[in-house]
């Protein structure tokens, strides 16, 4: 039995999101490391915070509907146990809706109990009120309705309506409320991915090819995958299958010098190595000598011998590298991980329209920075976990406005296999809607000449 209540765990979790910025899923695995929650409420936990975060915008829209005072005023820590009572009421069915009222009540008695009338008051009318629940009219405020129905902040869902219409954009706000899949990599310098998903189910893990991936299998159940004696052994790791496409369109060969910028945790590098039978060198940069361990670490349970890591802000020239020239170089930019907000929905509450255009900013420069290294004939792909235009699209154009020495390839050409996934100027784009991958941006750049 847990000696510490699921619900006030989940309540300090969000506190801490919201007044440090702290990444749920580091809370909750520092909260679950401590031992005092077990069982079934560890799994509550888990399911409480993320489920909070995911529909933070319409569980408000909700309770505005039954407060007299706007969520938006409310105390913190009033308007944080409202939301935790309030998903357990119209999200959660394992949690009959008397409990999920009477718990959220005694946890407020004990945290704000000056409040607890309040909140009895606010989710007992809700409850009552649920029928009659109102949102704004799609044919009139599409941005607004999406926002308030699918919990996503309104200049996203404006961004959405722009780049794919209502009807797809609701698609896309839908998916991305939802939980976002497990989907693991062969490491195929050990195995394939035939005989990894024998083995996975051999170990009570039930998992199906990926659709564009070929390394790539999706997991439908299992407990902790970093305990399975597969894992220990370096015959997987965990990347989405839209993250493993882009090393693919890097296609780097056997004996190719890499350059992989902003390089942890390290899929994209140690998929290189696998994609070059680990012959050759790959050089994998990163800001934070911290992150760099993770990819060591990552290195050695595949058995990679081809990477060395070193310190660098890619946006500055390095004294490390600065007499090497490179065959590939992937620009894996930091960005505003829009495309990714099922797995860190608290980003999602982060982010404004203005911050990707700072963001566009700083990922030029690293972009410009580091195509000096490609040697003549070279090739560099950038990419980005987000959706959005600016960081993407616009980036890219600019790029080639200031270098003339680049000209962008046709992904769709030079991967007709991969064709459904790019767009008309021949850039790859995936979408959580179609197909379950992470939203994800790549365009290919070639440095014209060759080396005499």
């Amino acid at each position: 039995m847990s000696t510490k209540n699921p619900r006030r765990a989940a309540f300090e979790i969000l506190l801490r999101i919201e007044k440090e910025k702290s990444f749920a899923d580091l809370l909750i695995d520092l909260e679950l490391s401590k031992g005092a929650i077990v069982g079934a409420d560890r799994g509550l936990l888990t399911e409480l915070v993320y489920g909070v975060l995911r529909r933070q915008g319409t569980l408000d829209h909700i309770l505005g509907q039954f407060s007299k005072q706007r969520p938006a005023k409310l105390e913190l820590t009033v308007l944080l146990l409202l939301r935790l009572g309030a998903y357990q009421v119209f999200f959660l069915d394992r949690v009959p809706v008397s409990a999920a009222v009477n718990e959220t009540v005694n946890l407020a008695k004990e945290i704000v109990p000056r409040a607890a009338g309040f909140i009895n008051a606010v989710l007992r009318n809700a409850l009552r009120g649920k029928d009659g629940i109102t949102y704004p009219d799609p044919a009139t405020q599409p941005a607004e309705y999406l926002a308030a129905r699918y919990s996503h902040p309104t200049w996203l869902t404006r961004q959405w309506c722009d780049q794919l219409g209502f009807a797809e954009a609701e698609e896309l706000a839908a998916a991305m409320a939802e939980p976002a899949p497990l989907t693991l990599r062969a490491n195929t310098l050990k195995t394939d991915r035939d005989a990894l998903a024998e083995r996975l189910e051999k170990e009570g893990v039930s998992c199906s090819p990926t659709r564009w991936s070929k390394q790539g299998v999706r997991i439908s159940n299992s407990g902790p995958i970093t305990r399975l004696p597969s894992f220990a052994e370096g015959l997987f790791t965990v990347q989405d299958e839209s993250s493993q496409l882009a090393p693919l369109f890097l296609d780097p060969q056997p004996g190719d010098r890499v350059l992989d910028a902003c390089a942890a945790p390290g899929g994209k590098t140690t998929q290189i190595a696998q994609l070059m039978g680990d012959r050759g060198e790959i050089c994998a940069c990163d800001m934070h000598s911290k992150k760099l361990r993770l990819i060591k670490e990552t290195c050695d349970r595949l058995g990679i011998q081809s990477v060395r890591t070193f310190t660098m802000d890619a946006a500055i020239p390095s004294p490390a590298i600065s007499e090497v020239r490179f065959q590939r170089v992937l620009v894996d930019a930091p960005c505003s991980g829009l495309g990714v907000l099922r797995r860190h929905p608290e980003g999602k509450w982060w982010r404004t329209r203005a911050e990707l255009l700072n963001l566009a900013t700083g990922q030029l420069a690293i972009l410009e920075n580091l195509a000096q290294y490609l040697e003549p004939g070279g090739t560099l792909l950038y990419a980005t976990c987000s959706t959005s235009f600016e960081e993407n699209e616009n980036v890219v154009q600019r790029f080639l406005a200031g270098h003339p020495e680049f000209e962008a390839e046709n992904l769709a050409a030079l991967f007709p296999e991969y064709s459904e996934l790019m767009t008309k100027e021949g850039y790859f784009r995936s979408w959580p809607h179609r197909g379950g991958m992470d939203g994800f941006f790549a365009a290919r750049l070639k440095k014209k000449g060759s080396e005499n």
